[in-house]
């Protein structure tokens, strides 16, 4: 993912709350939403680009966000962006994901043994839940690993975490001091007016992450890319011919375990390319 808004226990009806896009090069394989033939109760997408063991062909799957149903886990990771700093033979992030929604490990252990090799991944943000507790990890943070309190939160492709302390709060914070990439900022914002005015509104979601506005220049992170790319990828939603939003995934987690799971999947110029809703219930933590 390279986008992710959250909200963690913000409202009386729902624990969790998720609004994410991610974004990636059209020519990567992907399959969309679905339950996993070889894991039971796992729902999640499908990148086939990158394997459980980061490099054998033939594993499992990765993947970017996921829901472990009968465990009642929840994650998802970005990239951190460093072209620079890339190693061809890390170990895929997506392969993290699958580490947590397949182990036993609570989320702080998780994280904590994650956190003492740092090295085995290219830079990474990683947010891990079994819903009763929620960590951030990134291996290009010197701050993390750190239990999220209850608020909004959101990341992008750098190492910092933006974070507002209420529903509809303009304050926004990180840990580090510096300021959140605009897109995280504004879109905690968005997120928050949506949970305000209606926790259940998926398209309300859906829009957020739809915003195409790119943010001022002087605004404008510095990754290693030219300018024309950190203008092009300063927006909520990507759209272009080589590289952009993937799809977009709305999760909604009820208080009594209920869920609702939505995704768009997009193709070049972000056209729509087809849209998977599932509901369900999960066993949350007693």
């Amino acid at each position: 993912m390279c986008l992710v808004l959250l909200g963690w226990r913000v409202h009386p009806e729902y624990r969790l709350i998720v609004a994410a896009n991610r974004d990636e090069y059209y020519t990567r394989a992907t399959e969309s939403m679905r339950w996993w033939p070889e894991v039971r109760g796992l729902l999640a997408g499908r990148d086939l680009g990158a394997t459980a063991t980061g490099r054998a062909p033939t594993s499992m799957p990765g993947t970017w966000l996921g829901v472990a149903r009968d465990e009642h886990r929840f994650a998802t990771v970005t990239n951190v962006r460093a072209p620079q700093e890339n190693r061809a033979g890390a170990r895929s992030r997506g392969a993290l994901l699958m580490d947590f929604l397949r182990g036993v490990a609570g989320p702080e252990k998780f994280v904590r043994a994650t956190a003492a090799a740092p090295d085995d991944y290219n830079g990474y943000n990683l947010l891990v839940s079994d819903l009763e507790t929620l960590w951030w990890h990134s291996n290009r943070s010197a701050l993390t690993p750190v239990e999220l309190p209850p608020g909004l939160h959101g990341l992008s492709n750098g190492a910092l975490l933006g974070s507002a302390n209420a529903v509809g709060d303009a304050i926004i914070h990180t840990d580090t001091g510096a300021a959140p990439w605009p897109k995280v900022r504004e879109g905690l914002r968005g997120l928050g007016a949506v949970i305000a005015a209606d926790p259940r509104d998926v398209d309300g979601y859906f829009a957020v992450l739809a915003d195409r506005t790119i943010a001022p220049d002087d605004e404008l992170p510095s990754t290693g890319r030219t300018l024309a790319d950190e203008r092009a990828l300063s927006a909520r939603f990507i759209a272009s011919t080589l590289h952009g939003t993937r799809c977009s995934t709305v999760l909604l987690v009820r208080e009594d375990g209920g869920y609702e799971i939505a995704e768009r999947s997009f193709t070049q110029l972000g056209r729509r390319a087809g849209e998977v809703s599932l509901t369900g219930r999960l066993r949350l933590p007693s």
